[in-house]
Order: structure tokens, then C-alpha cells, then sequence
């Protein structure tokens, strides 16, 4: 989603969303409030989810905080965001944590991908397209590590494998876009 549902409040302060951010388990909070839950705790590593309890690695501020930017305090908290952003982004702690968040990420690509108000750059676009043709052609290529026909399902675990990796490695692209988007350059 773009912004959080209309009948929804903050899990934290439970008011109406201010600054709303989705973190990468698609819970919604203000921004000033997931910020407050961070200091909260240790600065030095990301904070868990106040709903959920997983580790929260990529803050993105809906589309309409992006547009409070000239205010000061909006600026403030979107400049927090970013920082954090930077401090954690960088990647999953985990294989566990990477295919926590693959929901959220495969989510928001696909939505993004299909709605024609927005464009994705042309490079992740190929690298996508490529990717998936890859992939497809070796799940359906009789050439198999494990052929189906000799070990019958057990020999679509690797065709399900290359598909997961596929999938994570799209996931990491486009976490990476948004972390480029979002000011963690």
C-alpha cells in the first residue's frame, strides 16, 4: 500500500497516522514514533517491530510525507529516517529475515511494475525480465540437477530453489532501490 489503511491507527501511540512509514514487515507507524522506538532501545542495532517483533531494517515514508519535506519538523523526522535507513538498510541480518520480508518486497515490486503512473528504471527492469527469462527456461528445460521424471516430486525441490533465489535476488534489488529513493544512498 501506499499509505496506511484509512481506518487504522498507529500501533505506538495510537492516534492518527503523522509522517506514516511502512517497515519491511508492512506495519505502519508515524515516523516520529518507530524513531522513538529506536532510541528507545540500543542505537547501535535496528529496532524490533512493535507489532510483530521482527528486527525492522528499512523504514519507507509513504508518498504524502514526502511532500510535508519543507516543514521542520517533518524534515527533522524524514532526515531521522534516512539515517536510520543508511545505519540498517544495508541488508537482512539473515537468510530467515530475508525470507521474512520477501512478501513485502515481491508485494510492492509487483504493484509497481503493473501501475503505469510509475516507472522503475530501465536497469532494474532488465535485470528483472532477465532474471525471471533465466529462470524459466531452466525449470522448464529437460536438463535438471534433480529430473522429475526419475525422482518424481522430490525433483521439483530444485526447480522451487532456483525460483526462491530468483525471487531473493529480485528483492535485494528492489530493497536497494527503494533504500536509494528513500535517501540511503
Amino acid at each position: 500500500m501506499e499509505s496506511p489503511p484509512e481506518n487504522d491507527v498507529c500501533s505506538v501511540c495510537h492516534d492518527v497516522f503523522s509522517l506514516p512509514c511502512q517497515a519491511n514487515c508492512s506495519h505502519w507507524f508515524c515516523g516520529h514514533c518507530i524513531l522513538r522506538v529506536w532510541h528507545h532501545g540500543s542505537a547501535l542495532q535496528p529496532c524490533k517491530c512493535p507489532i510483530c517483533r521482527r528486527f525492522i531494517t528499512l523504514l519507507v515514508p509513504a508518498e504524502a510525507a514526502q511532500h510535508q519535506r519543507h516543514e521542520p519538523e517533518a524534515s527533522r523526522v524524514l532526515e531521522n529516517i534516512e539515517k536510520y535507513n543508511r545505519l540498517f538498510g544495508g541488508g537482512s541480518r539473515s537468510l530467515v529475515q530475508r525470507l521474512r520480508d520477501l512478501p513485502f518486497f515481491i508485494r510492492r515490486m509487483i504493484r509497481e511494475f503493473m501501475d503505469p503512473q510509475r516507472s522503475l528504471p530501465l536497469v532494474f527492469r532488465a535485470r528483472m525480465i532477465f532474471a525471471m527469462a533465466l529462470s524459466g527456461v531452466y525449470v522448464l528445460s529437460p536438463v535438471d540437477i534433480l529430473p522429475e521424471g526419475v525422482l518424481g516430486l522430490v525433483g521439483l525441490l530444485d526447480d522451487f530453489l532456483i525460483l526462491l533465489i530468483v525471487f531473493l535476488h529480485l528483492a535485494a534489488i528492489y530493497r536497494s532501490l527503494l533504500l536509494y529513493r528513500h535517501g540511503g544512498h
